[in-house]
């Protein structure tokens, strides 16, 4: 099996895990203090990495790594943990991850990465299922998670447009430009952080244990499994793959959480998890 699938699946695993987690993690925690904690940590580890290596630190590209960091890490994290403080797990993990479809859209004007076919197809369904999920006819008062997990997305798939780009003038080592990006965009988590006022974190042993998952394989692991994914995979493909991820927070936010989506929000999870069905199965055709 190639390492980039295994590596998919792994993180998949990770990330669709941890919604749940950082979600139980916000009663003790405010989200900029939790974010800017597990990304610095986890940067701290790839520089380690890199360190061990014997690799230069020096990033290649420090304007260049500087933006991947502030739209991957300041906010992609920042608005995906901010969401999870009102939203339900499950649905945030869908609405960050319809970040894919934007990644399509966004690789053909600038990548020349033309969607093709039944791409046109899954990306309907997943704008269809994107509004049925945010409910904009029935306003509830709780818009802004949803919102602040779409534009976690947005920023997600910003930031792998930025990556492809430097990939292609030969600027990416995985490994430092995992390490600088987490840790330049947590700097920017730091300072809102010393801003925005919040109560102490409440420290106990689960705590402990949910922010050592976070800065270890969150933010190090993960992370750096995702860009070497990137690397390797054309992008619309990479971001594809990484769906697995929202149907796992899904699953762990039902089993887990006792999480349950209104008939709406259900019907939107189906579509765009069709859509997934749909790319995937076109991938899988176009590799044979």
């Amino acid at each position: 099996m190639p390492r980039a699938i295994v590596a998919l699946i792994l993180m998949s695993f990770i990330w669709g895990y941890n919604w749940v987690l950082v979600k139980e993690a916000m009663r003790h925690a405010s989200p900029f203090d939790f974010s800017a904690i597990r990304t610095i940590g986890g940067g701290i580890i790839l520089l380690g990495v890199l360190a061990w290596q014997g690799r230069p630190l020096r990033p290649r590209n420090v304007p260049m790594t500087l933006l991947v960091g502030f739209l991957c890490t300041t906010l992609s994290v920042g608005f995906a943990t901010w969401a999870l403080v009102e939203g339900g797990a499950g649905k945030m993990a869908i609405l960050v991850y319809a970040m894919p479809f934007w990644l399509i859209l966004m690789a053909w004007p600038l990548l020349d990465e033309r969607p093709r076919g039944l791409q046109w197809l899954a990306v309907a369904l997943a704008l269809a299922g994107l509004v049925l999920l945010l409910e904009p006819w029935s306003y509830r008062g709780d818009l802004f998670p949803s919102v602040l997990a779409v534009m976690s997305g947005l920023s997600w798939a910003a930031s792998a447009v930025v990556t492809k780009r430097m990939d292609r003038s030969g600027e990416v080592d995985v490994v430092s430009l995992s390490a600088w990006q987490v840790l330049l965009g947590g700097f920017f988590l730091v300072a809102i952080a010393l801003v925005v006022p919040s109560e102490p974190i409440r420290w106990t042993p689960w705590m402990t244990g949910v922010m050592t998952y976070n800065v270890v394989l969150t933010s190090a692991v993960a992370v750096l499994m995702w860009f070497y994914v990137l690397k390797v995979l054309p992008a619309g493909i990479a971001g594809l793959g990484s769906l697995a991820t929202p149907v796992l927070g899904l699953f762990f936010a039902y089993a887990v959480l006792d999480e349950r989506l209104s008939f709406w929000e259900g019907w939107g999870g189906v579509l765009i998890l069709s859509a997934l069905a749909i790319l995937v199965a076109q991938g899988l055709r176009n590799n044979k």
